[in-house]
């Protein structure tokens, strides 16, 4: 079983090197199918390990046998830990769907498309099992690398703008992220994991050093992450790269963010730092505050891919805030959150390619009521899948969303009872803006816009797309629904409450990942005792998802009917007017404005970890 784990992480990297030496004589054709089948069999390998990690133990592999000796970390391990195997396996499920629907996607696609792809899903599988600080930044940076390429793929101003504010800015994330490894190396000299986390616990309180560490680490996740206030490249990259690569921009490297972490953290810090009452409420701040703003920004998009980047902010924000709750309930709540947001959001995205493939653009405006002239089944079926993506995204069971949103509320009942109204606000708007622009595209619902043919086209409109949009080709309309059902099945398995306490009960047991580490056997050990299932779906879960649909309903109806609305409630519209174009102009796209952010968030987050741990 341990063999696996190099064959799933060397498998798609060594594909992509071979089809990159061979794009000039491989046809297009071979090149997607070898494609399809390599992330479908990796997907297979990785459920594999999953499963026997969950049922057996979490399983650990030395690279080159190279196993501890004394406590000291002579080589390099990936570890598979029902969490980290959970988040490897979305990772090359979303994938595969992405290669699915690109198949008869682009205009042109040479063999670079799916090498870049390949090696981006080998970079995120690695980067999810790394037990080596190092190492993980190596896979974090490819991974990086791979994504500004894919993003600016079309080779295209607009296309090339994105890809820049993404590489810089996370560039300058993964630069800090560096420096944070460097302390720890300096002061500890080693790169383990584990190791680290037991040098840190024999080290006594928090030093200036090892905070200042933790801020710089941090902060490399968060620009990852998209956390407020480094979540501006965001959505540029977004707007302009490929359908089939948004799937796994916002899907699964953003979550990716938080999943190191959370591991960094738990692996590393937590014998030193405090979880409660310590940095993690700040981080729930964070959360909160990205979760609210995201929501925000998004409600008030036209660009459509756009809309759906800014509620991957908003999605992203709660996981956080569910990750710094540093309980079972609210980490376990989050990997079962970011399983069926990963798969709706992944849906929506190809929807939009969709809806671009069809009709020439994603502008919402200009698309209104454009839906209803294209006749047939198949329209009405992409319809279907906006509406139920929306209703996913506001936590509407039997949606995993649900599951997980329910989770992270009932492990917020204790230290932070005000984060479910957070969560109900955030899910309500991010569902409701897609049904509206779902409404406004297919039914003509709401006020027509006024014509403005001074509106230029964006590099997404039509050149991505194949020559004849006359029909939606069976595999582009397929992947989508196949990922809706995925997560509605897994949100209705009665196993993903057990699934999620075991994951969650080792990812937060930190003496014995420590242990199994650096005792040098790869052996599966027993799972932990505390990994008790959580406690069904209560009365609590079903209030907040019936204030998270009012709020969708609500914005629907006011969005769309807003010129029938009472005298007496334009004025509070017309107050929030003000505060909403500030926000606005926040988002100016200018990168020097995103850099300037991402340093002041730095300093202010090393300030705020400095004040709690140092006194």
């Amino acid at each position: 079983m341990l063999t696996l784990i190099p064959l799933a992480c060397v498998l798609p990297l060594s594909a992509a090197a071979l089809l990159g030496i061979l794009r000039a004589v491989v046809s297009r054709l071979l090149s997607d199918t070898l494609a399809i089948a390599l992330s479908a069999t990796t997907t297979t390998l990785l459920g594999i390990l999953t499963l026997s990690a969950y049922r057996h133990g979490t399983l650990v592999y030395w690279f080159g046998g190279w196993q501890p000796a004394h406590g000291v970390a002579l080589g390099i391990d990936f570890v598979v830990s029902p969490f980290s195997g959970a988040v490897a396996t979305l990772a090359a499920l979303l994938t595969t769907a992405a290669f699915v629907f690109a198949w008869r996607y682009f205009n042109a696609l040479g063999a670079l498309f799916p090498t870049l792809m390949l090696v981006f899903l080998s970079a995120m599988v690695c980067y999810a099992l790394s037990g080596d600080l190092f190492t993980l930044f190596v896979f974090f940076e490819l991974m990086s690398t791979t994504a500004y390429a894919l993003t600016g793929y079309k080779i295209e101003a607009d296309s090339l703008e994105g890809a820049l504010s993404f590489a810089v800015v996370n560039s300058f994330g993964a630069l800090l992220f560096l420096w944070g490894i460097a302390l720890l190396y300096g002061r500890f000299g080693a790169l383990n994991m584990a190791q680290l986390g037991v040098a840190l616990s024999h080290a006594g309180p928090p030093s200036l050093l090892t905070t200042t560490a933790f801020a710089l680490l941090a902060t490399g996740f968060l620009v990852k992450a998209a956390g407020v206030p480094f979540h501006f490249w965001h959505a540029e990259a977004d707007a302009v790269a490929p359908a089939p690569v948004c799937v796994l921009i916002s899907s699964i490297m953003a979550p990716l963010g938080l999943v190191g972490l959370g591991r960094v953290y738990w692996t590393i810090f937590a014998g030193s730092f405090p979880a409660r009452g310590g940095v993690w409420d700040v981080l729930l701040g964070i959360g909160a505050a990205t979760a609210v703003i995201g929501a925000i920004m998004a409600a008030r998009q036209r660009h459509l891919k756009r809309l759906l980047a800014f509620s991957t902010i908003a999605h992203g924000g709660m996981m956080l805030a569910g990750l710094a709750l540093c309980s079972p309930e609210g980490v376990g709540g989050m990997l079962a959150y970011m399983l069926g947001h990963g798969l709706v959001k992944a849906a929506l995205f190809l929807c939009a390619g969709i809806v671009l493939h069809r009709l020439g653009s994603v502008d919402i405006p200009s698309l209104y009521g454009r839906g209803r002239q294209i006749p047939g089944p198949r329209t009405w079926l992409t319809f279907c899948w906006f509406a139920l993506g929306g209703l996913g995204l506001a936590g509407i069971p039997p949606f995993a969303t649900f599951n997980g949103k329910a989770l992270m509320e009932a492990g917020a009942a204790q230290g932070a009872p005000w984060l479910p109204y957070v969560f109900a606000l955030a899910s309500g708007l991010t569902g409701g803006a897609v049904l509206r622009a779902a409404a406004r595209i297919f039914l003509g619902w709401g006020t027509a816009p006024e014509r403005d043919d001074t509106t230029k086209p964006t590099a997404d409109d039509g050149p991505e797309t194949l020559d004849s949009g006359d029909e939606t080709p069976g595999t582009m309309l397929a992947a989508p629904g196949i990922l809706l059902v995925l997560s509605a099945t897994i949100g209705l398995v009665p196993q993903l409450s057990v699934f999620t306490a075991n994951a969650a009960a080792r990812f937060l047991d930190t003496r014995t990942y420590r242990a199994l580490v650096l005792t040098g056997h790869a052996a599966a050990t027993p799972a932990p005792a505390a990994a008790r299932p959580f406690s069904g779906i209560d009365a609590n879960a079903f209030i907040f998802m019936a204030a998270s649909f009012t709020v969708m309903l609500a914005f629907v109806l006011a969005s769309l009917f807003g010129d029938r609305v009472a005298g007496r409630l334009r004025r509070p519209a017309a107050l929030a007017r003000r505060p909403l174009a500030w926000l606005e102009r926040l988002h100016s796209a200018d990168l020097r404005d995103y850099l300037a952010w991402t340093i002041l968030g730095n300093a202010l987050l090393a300030a705020s970890f400095a004040a709690i741990l140092l006194g």
